[in-house]
């Protein structure tokens, strides 16, 4: 059993030409990985949206922000002996790696969860101070109590940390600075106390040991985290063979808590697929997928910025149908639903 994913006949619901870009010299190569949420009766996706100049012949070109939010745009020769443009995403240049584009996180909204717009005021939110330079991405939206609370993958040239800002109306943001240092990312926000803490999946990255696993810690208050523990990790020669990252807020269920997660190969083919922890431990891994419940199979998610990916943080859950909003070959945002019971059933217990 593969891909129990129904996908939205309207997909891709948004690309790059349906939203102006943030600054009159760049243009939008890719929209990716919202945050999804509910509010005021709409669905809203918190979008991360890459830009970067028209390209010239001959030379990439790519912005930074300065630690005073002031932007800069390098412009490199691309056959210069001490670059490297293998992967469409990072530029390897004399040493150092620069992302290829600058991301910013925008608000869009829908009332029937497939048409959507930006409100007026826009509301764009982008990187600050010196850990934000190369921009924020991939934000998960988690609601605690009357608080929205965002995580975010938080880039510099000192690596990617997990960032955090909470909000109560989506006009008024309070950035909580960076949680979990570098390298990590993937962050994602139980949305209630489980006893005394409050918990967050996360991904650190391990090189010449370990590798990219799922984590879970604890926090008494969301400001301090600790008790950190692996619990899950690739698998040899699966569909996440390579690296594995949480989604959104973890699914409470009857029978545990349901993380859908991504998963990619050595191919760098990104798929989904689902985990279940206990309810009262967390940390206690009760099923799994052997197979993806979602693979890139349609044209959108096979071709693209960068192709053969389906990669979700955000999704809505109403009874037995979960609705994800996910970004398709790092260009697209795209919608599909589940069954929460046929995720459930297809999992594969643990001894």
């Amino acid at each position: 059993m593969t891909d129990i994913a129904k996908r939205f006949k309207e997909n891709p619901l948004l690309s790059p030409g349906n939203l102006p870009s943030s600054h009159p010299g760049l243009r939008i190569e890719c929209l990716l990985n919202p945050g999804v949420f509910s509010y005021r009766e709409k669905v809203w996706l918190l979008i991360r949206v890459a830009e970067r100049p028209a390209q010239k012949e001959g030379f990439i070109s790519f912005p930074i922000l300065k630690p005073d939010g002031t932007m800069e745009i390098l412009e490199l020769e691309k056959d210069h002996p001490d670059i490297d443009l293998s992967d469409p995403r990072v530029t390897q240049y004399c040493g150092k790696s620069y992302l290829t584009t600058l991301s910013h996180l925008r608000l869009v909204s829908s009332d029937d969860g497939i048409h959507f717009s930006e409100p007026e005021p826009p509301v764009i939110l982008t990187g600050k101070g010196a850990l934000e330079t190369f921009g924020i991405e991939d934000c998960r939206v988690a609601r605690i109590g009357d608080a929205f609370y965002l995580t975010y993958s938080a880039v510099s040239e000192n690596g990617v940390g997990i960032g955090m800002m909470s909000t109560r109306d989506w006009k008024d943001f309070e950035r909580k600075g960076m949680i979990f240092l570098p390298h990590n990312k993937d962050g994602a926000l139980f949305e209630e106390k489980l006893g005394d803490y409050y918990y967050a999946l996360n991904r650190p990255s391990g090189v010449d040991i370990g590798g990219n696993f799922i984590w879970l810690s604890q926090s008494p208050d969301l400001k301090h985290w600790g008790n950190h523990q692996c619990i899950l990790t690739t698998r040899k020669g699966m569909w996440d063979e390579q690296r594995i990252g949480a989604g959104a807020s973890p699914i409470r269920t009857e029978k545990g808590w349901l993380e859908i997660y991504h998963g990619a190969d050595r191919n760098n083919r990104y798929c989904l697929g689902a985990f279940l922890t206990d309810l009262n431990d967390p940390s206690k891994i009760l099923a799994r997928s052997e197979s993806p419940i979602m693979e890139p199979i349609a044209d959108y998610e096979k071709t693209g910025f960068f192709g053969n990916v389906v990669f979700t943080n955000g999704h809505l859950v109403d009874g037995d149908q979960v609705t994800i909003y996910y970004g398709a070959s790092d260009e697209h945002i795209c919608g599909a639903t589940f069954s929460l019971n046929e995720i459930l059933n297809s999992l594969t217990q643990l001894a």
